[in-house]
């Protein structure tokens, strides 16, 4: 008897996060056995009779999409097993890992978007399937490819694909770089071998990335911090708020803020894990700092500010849009705050964080404490960077703030 098998929501199982996991269900012989296929939802948003997520589910398509693959691959493995003979389902679930010389890098891709989905690590997830989406219209479709095609030559043509596009500098360098990751991770992984790296050949660091000078001069952020917006809607307030938040307070930025509690809070301090690096920053917290969290006090809801609510944004995903959504409102409020004072700067939440580091540093502060902030793109390393100094030196530091 050929086995049958079908996807479902394994409502009875929660994880830590609010969803259900879903997984393959297989039946044969009167045995039945489940198996996860990587990524989970919650279950107001699934069909139970259907088996399937319903219109409104975040990242439907997506999920429709690893469905339909696992499908597939379960049926390519029925039938070959029921042209062998008899077979049990464990011989179903057993399936062979890949080796070097077979392993297709789109496979590899959406391990590891599942595993990263699986992590809760939503950021990291969308930047994989944007790079997969990238790949996939570049070669229309047909990436069954593996990771020894990806020679220099291919990916100088992949490049001129983007430039014909109209693809700026920095998309063609962030999606050149997840590339590179992911062929790393391979690598590791025995999925692809290092003598067919392409990247020692292809440079990465070509691509000009560097950006226009994001910091304010400290007039204009007292202009900004001290300006009468009372004739004004609420999330213009709150949009000038945030930005006054995260200059005093080490130069924060919109995700970490979102996530703060009042847990956060201790003993006239600010301290909290980074969602992007995982390192603690403990900063003090200064009158006006204090003020602008007492201002958000009447929400009474789990977080510091007005941005997720812990009933509404449950899930990673969730979470994730509706701060990417918030982040784009309270940048447009910004931009009409920064025309109604005159100033000529492309304001947005991270220039404050930029305006931080410029500030100490035109004060005098030890250059050691803040120059990574300019001298890297990645800010994640001056985090790390400034973690390893004393409160005491970084207290005295921000008295330069105001």
């Amino acid at each position: 008897m050929s086995a049958l098998f079908s996807v479902i929501c394994y409502s009875s199982k929660r994880l830590k996060d609010g969803t259900s996991p879903l997984m393959m269900r297989i039946t044969k012989d009167r045995e039945r056995k489940y198996s996860g296929i990587g990524i989970s939802v919650d279950p107001q948003f699934w069909d139970f009779k259907k088996n399937q997520p319903k219109r409104n589910c975040p990242n439907r398509a997506y999920i429709m999409q690893i469905i339909r693959n696992k499908e597939s691959e379960i049926q390519k493995r029925i039938f070959a097993l029921d042209i062998q003979g008899d077979y049990s389902i464990e011989e179903i679930l057993a399936t062979p890992s890949p080796s070097v010389h077979t392993a297709r890098v789109e496979d590899f891709y959406r391990e590891l978007i599942e595993d990263y989905q699986r992590q809760g690590k939503t950021g990291n997830s969308l930047v994989y399937t944007d790079s997969l989406r990238s790949l996939r219209s570049y070669c229309q479709g047909n990436l069954n490819f593996r990771f020894k095609d990806i020679t220099p030559k291919w990916c100088a043509y992949y490049e001129k694909w983007l430039r014909d596009k109209g693809c700026k500098e920095t998309t063609i360098s962030v999606l050149f770089r997840t590339l590179r990751s992911v062929f790393n991770k391979a690598i590791k992984a025995n999925m692809a071998e290092q003598k067919d790296y392409p990247f020692h050949d292809f440079l990465i660091s070509k691509f000009d990335t560097s950006t226009k000078k994001r910091a304010l001069s400290k007039t204009d952020v007292m202009k900004i911090l001290e300006a009468d917006l009372t004739d004004t809607r609420e999330y213009v307030r709150l949009s000038r708020d945030l930005f006054t938040f995260s200059y005093l307070c080490g130069g924060i930025n919109f995700v970490d803020m979102a996530y703060l509690k009042p847990e956060n809070i201790e003993n006239g301090r600010l301290s909290y894990i980074r969602q992007k690096t995982g390192k603690r920053i403990n900063v003090t917290l200064c009158s006006k700092a204090a003020q602008i969290i007492q201002n958000y006090s009447r929400h009474n809801g789990e977080y510091l500010f007005p941005i997720l609510h812990m009933n509404k944004h449950v899930t990673p995903i969730q979470c994730h849009n509706r701060i990417h959504k918030m982040l784009s409102k309270v940048n447009s409020n910004l931009q009409y705050i920064s025309h109604r004072l005159g100033i000529e700067a492309h304001l947005t939440t991270y220039v404050a964080r930029h305006s931080f580091a410029t500030v100490l540093k035109k004060s005098g502060v030890n250059v050691a404490l803040i120059s990574e902030v300019l001298g890297h793109s990645d800010i994640s390393t001056t985090q790390i960077y400034l973690d390893s100094f004393e409160n005491s030196q970084i207290d005295e530091a921000m008295k330069n703030l105001l």
